[in-house]
């Protein structure tokens, strides 16, 4: 090896010693900050591209426990500022969240320090964020991705690539921007002339082709023109009470959405919006099982009455055991009364269900707030119902949480949803980040299915969105409102859906293939290592 062969090489390898460890922790945490300064309700969406290229260049080159420890510090300030609001419930709860799932961080760290020697290593390491996501998805009890990098993009350029490839996609593109420009950033440090121009030309290469794709392919369409028209209420009917005691006394919020749909129902006949075909009322619009009920059910058969039309109710319903519970979309039809019904796959840990429940309530005495233990159902979210004036109409349904679940969404739409809906209860959470967070969401999952959205909350945000995730209304937050809207009736599956758990595969398998790699070229490494130190050890005995 020549002599500037070797400076180049060692220069290429970062100095453990450059950055003192205060140092190394202000950038890790400044990292995870400017992460989540992308997501809602900052929504500064370029900066999480700053953000992946920080932690990208903290671990590479370092030791695994550099990495990981830097890893933990990016996810402890990202989670902080995105997902602190769980406070409302309680601050212990948003503290154990954080230092706990800061964990998928720092694993995420110490694999990409490990992945950043292979060739290629801007690759595998974006690859290793899909990984990631993948894994704090699902793991544990379901998983929390709330906080995806692709859910950053509901505004930006790359918007225009969700229905292509999905949201797993989307979060690959703009890790690998990121670790893209962190190689930027090594080459422009270690190497000199047409090296460095060729590597600032891959960069912007692949930021236009980014950019470029998204706003050339935002104006495709892969759904059906509108074969049919059906008008749709929406009613918010707002609830007493904050935080936990969003719900106030039993009752008051299902006679609020009654309410609000008499009011609804004034303007409708008055003229001032369109007469609905049937009404969507939020997740816990009906706060005790309106079947099992006599009050409650008599409630909801007055305001499916008024309105002549059926009601989509969101229901909490007793079972399918003892002290169990369901979170239902209840087809309420006004002469029938209950018909079609979902429940909810998608339950939140310790919100909707206590894992360990029998070992944890007496430990934690507070997780008694949560009631009855929630159940998750099995089916897919498309209630078959009849539309008057419309017939057999297959109406999707996502409850709250579970726009965030990749597969709760493909399983909607290819069960042959034609129009889809969102039930949402995050009363709890009015006026924290979470509200917009999940906004932002709804909006992507328009994009990615093609497919307008209509969503009703207890007193959250309420609205309609275009399949393209322009929001045409919007409710305010803690007031009553109702509308209506004409909602197409489509078919067809985009790309997204069609192949988006394949994407997702792909990427996870080229992630684990990375891990295998750089675990192999590392290993001659820690042979040589270890006979050095035996060697040492005869020499001095």
């Amino acid at each position: 090896m020549t002599t500037s062969t070797a400076a180049r090489t060692a220069a290429a390898e970062p100095a453990k010693g450059n950055l003192t460890r205060g140092a190394r922790r202000g950038l890790a945490l400044g990292g995870g900050i400017l992460a989540a300064l992308a997501f809602q309700p900052y929504n500064i969406w370029p900066l999480v591209v700053l953000g992946v290229m920080a932690l990208t260049l903290l671990v590479r080159g370092v030791t695994w426990r550099r990495a990981f420890g830097a890893g933990y510090l990016f996810g402890v300030a990202f989670l902080a500022l995105t997902v602190g609001w769980t406070y409302v419930i309680a601050v212990p709860v948003a503290l154990v969240l954080i230092v706990a799932w800061a964990l998928w961080f720092a694993g995420l760290g110490a694999l990409s320090g490990l992945v950043s020697r292979l060739p290629a290593w801007p690759l595998w390491t974006a690859a290793l964020w899909v990984l990631a996501e993948y894994l704090y998805s699902r793991v544990p009890w379901g998983g929390f991705g709330w906080t995806r990098l692709a859910f950053t993009q509901a505004d930006s350029p790359l918007a225009g690539l969700f229905p292509y490839v999905a949201t797993t996609g989307v979060s690959f593109v703009v890790a690998l921007l990121g670790t893209g420009l962190a190689w930027a950033v090594v080459v422009a440090r270690t190497e000199a002339g047409r090296r460095r121009f060729l590597a600032m030309g891959t960069v912007a290469l692949a930021y236009a082709l980014a950019v470029g794709g998204g706003v050339v392919l935002r104006g495709q369409t892969h759904v059906s023109a509108t074969t049919d028209t059906i008008t749709v209420g929406m009613v918010q009917g707002n609830v007493d009470g904050v935080g936990l005691e969003a719900f106030g006394r039993a009752r008051t919020v299902t006679n609020n959405h009654l309410s609000q749909t008499v009011t609804l129902m004034a303007q409708a006949r008055a003229g001032l919006v369109p007469i609905p075909d049937f009404i969507l009322w939020p997740e816990n619009s009906t706060d005790i099982d309106p079947v099992l009920d006599t009050e409650t059910n008599a409630v909801v058969q007055t305001s499916a009455k008024v309105a002549g039309v059926p009601i989509l109710v969101g229901a909490v319903t007793q079972g399918p055991g003892d002290y169990e519970r369901q979170t239902t979309a209840m087809w309420w039809d006004p002469v029938t009364g209950p018909g079609a019904i979902y429940h909810k796959r998608n339950l939140v840990p310790f919100g909707e269900w206590i894992p360990f429940r029998a070992q944890l309530l007496p430990l934690i005495p507070m997780l008694k707030l949560v009631g009855a233990q929630g159940v998750p159902g099995t089916g897919p979210g498309v209630l078959t119902v009849d539309v008057p004036q419309h017939g057999s109409t297959r109406v999707g349904v996502l409850i709250c949480f579970e726009l965030a679940y990749d597969q709760t969404v493909r399983e909607m739409i290819g069960g042959g949803a034609q129009i889809v809906t969102v039930q949402s209860n995050n009363a709890t959470y009015a006026g924290t980040g979470q509200i917009s967070q999940q906004w932002a969401i709804t909006r992507i999952r328009a994009m990615e299915t093609q497919r307008e959205i209509l969503v009703a909350t207890t007193n959250a945000l309420s609205g309609y969105i275009e399949a393209d995730g322009t929001v045409v209304y919007e409710t305010r937050q803690r007031t009553p409102a109702s509308t209506s809207v004409r909602m197409p009736v489509r078919e067809g599956l985009t790309p997204a859906m069609s192949y988006g758990a394949g994407i997702e595969l792909a990427l996870v398998v080229v992630a684990v293939v990375g891990i295998i790699l750089a675990a192999w070229r590392n290993r001659p490494r820690r042979v040589r290592a270890s006979a050095v130190r035996q060697n040492g050890a005869k020499a001095s005995s």
